[in-house]
């Protein structure tokens, strides 16, 4: 066969009619009217395939990517004369037998840094500009809502850019963005659509910028797609769902249902992200700041996990001393020369590639295990009974606690605060003098499923018997009956 000239050019497409099921999908995509449907059936397939015309073909590729036969049209191996081609011009001079054998035993999937080498770039290699902490002139308490201290924290920490698309019961946290974003030469968008969203959060997190949104809980779901996007490029950005009743469209009231959903469903594939279930306005604050932090720690999505009532609560909310001015991190894809050189995608064709990047965010998950367990406990160190809840019902469980205590009943809260990981490892020290554990959640059992899985991953085979007291459709436990729950046990137990 003789040998292939290199191009000086774009190569341009060449048609082996026998390739060519005459399905027109290339004359669709053509922009310049270079492919027509034929008229003359073909011998050997005894289809009719399209006839090309390349004077004013400028090798854009569109019709070889548009082509279902993938020898049908091909752009490799052929030179060019700058006349366009024409299979007269190249009989004599190539086999065309032997090019389709060459291109056939050689079409296959290849890595373009085998190809093609590493990538260049003039760019100097990135360097970090570090984040500024600002100080802040002593502020009197302030009283607001659950979505609104969560915005409050959100700037506070650095973030300059909201996308959302409104849903009750989170709306407000949306609205106060959409206040705050243009005083700051921030950025306020209101997509199209949850799915929308999420992926401006890829954008910009890739960017090396924070990002957040509000949802609830049908919105989170059509986020899930681009939260795993965001985590298998390992990009930061801060949801905050604040939960309602479902499943469906439901109701507009408090469930704490999607803790299965932010725990063990965050999109497909190898998907872990933390999950924080703050319990007051307060924390709505300091753990939407805290998500900021570990959300750029990790180079991952951060999960907040409300409920309707905590996100409409008001309470007392105590500002911090410093707010974050925010920088760029090195590995950003910031548009600036500085980091010209670097990329962020999610897809890895090759499975031993692949299969390493899931080795690197498992080895990244195991560190979110070891480090960033977190729970509040209460009357927890001589306790019989603990409870168990997060969120608002851990407000009524707080006070079974207070109420059990004066009926000389050892009750003790354990809160976790992270729901993923689950803090295990701050459990097992409260458990040495426990004889039962009391879920109390507004689901069924998610909160339970959480701990019975971490409770058998740390080999706690011997644990106290696990008791529950659920309600579904926003409506929450009340502290009566965690008091009656708990008492009726020790009756049991008497």
């Amino acid at each position: 066969m003789a040998k292939v000239s290199k191009l000086k050019e774009k190569p341009k497409p060449f048609l082996f009619p026998e390739y060519c099921k005459g399905c027109g999908r290339c004359i669709e995509a053509c922009t310049k009217d270079c492919i027509t449907m034929g008229t003359e059936i073909n011998p050997l397939t005894g289809l009719i395939p399209v006839n090309l015309d390349l004077e004013k073909c400028n090798g854009c590729g569109l019709c070889v990517s548009a082509c279902p036969e993938p020898f049908g049209l091909s752009l490799r191996y052929l030179g060019t004369d700058g006349a366009g081609f024409a299979k007269e011009k190249l009989e004599g001079l190539i086999n065309f037998d032997d090019v389709k054998e060459y291109i056939q035993s050689d079409y296959e999937l290849e890595d373009p840094s085998a190809l093609f080498g590493p990538r260049h770039t003039s760019a100097p290699t990135p360097q970090p500009i570090p984040d500024e902490m600002v100080p802040l002139s002593h502020k009197e308490p302030l009283v607001l809502k659950g979505t609104y201290a969560a915005a409050v924290g959100a700037v506070l920490a650095g973030c300059r850019h909201f996308y959302g698309y409104p849903i009750t019961p989170s709306t407000e946290g949306a609205e106060l963005m959409a206040k705050l974003q243009p005083l700051l030469d921030g950025v306020f968008f209101q997509a199209v659509s949850e799915v929308a969203t999420v992926n401006m959060m890829y954008g910009t997190g890739g960017a090396g910028l924070a990002s957040m949104t509000f949802t609830s809980s049908p919105g989170f779901s059509l986020m899930l797609e681009g939260i795993s996007y965001m985590i298998g490029a390992e990009v930061p950005g801060v949801f905050i769902n604040v939960m309602r009743g479902g499943p469906g469209l439901g109701n507009i009231a408090p469930e704490q249902a999607d803790i299965k959903l932010a725990c063990r469903g965050l999109g497909h594939g190898n998907t872990h992200a933390v999950v924080l279930t703050p319990s007051t306005p307060q924390e709505m604050l300091d753990l939407t700041m805290l998500a900021f932090e570990l959300s750029f720690k990790y180079r991952n999505p951060v999960v907040i996990l409300a409920d309707g009532y905590l996100g409409q609560m008001t309470g007392k909310v105590m500002l911090p001393q410093t707010m974050r001015k925010p920088g760029i991190p090195e590995w950003a894809v910031y548009g600036d020369r500085n980091h010209r050189g670097n990329l962020i995608c999610s897809i890895q064709l090759s499975e031993t590639d692949l299969e390493e990047h899931n080795a690197h965010l498992n080895q990244k998950y195991e560190e979110m295990i070891a480090n960033e367990q977190r729970a509040d406990v209460f009357y927890c160190d001589d306790a019989e009974v603990i409870i168990m809840a997060c969120n608002t019902p851990s407000r009524m469980a707080k006070g079974a606690v207070q109420e059990l205590r004066d009926k000389g009943i050892k009750a003790g809260l354990f809160r976790p605060i992270t729901v993923w990981p689950f803090p295990i490892d701050l459990l097992k020290p409260v458990l040495k003098n426990a004889n039962r554990i009391v879920m109390a959640e507004a689901s069924n059992g998610q909160l339970e499923d959480e701990l019975r899985l971490a409770l058998s991953k740390a080999g706690l085979q011997n644990h106290p018997p696990i008791e529950a007291i659920r309600h579904f459709g926003g409506i929450l436990p009340q502290q009566h009956e965690i008091v009656e729950k708990v008492l009726s046990l020790k009756e049991v137990s008497a």
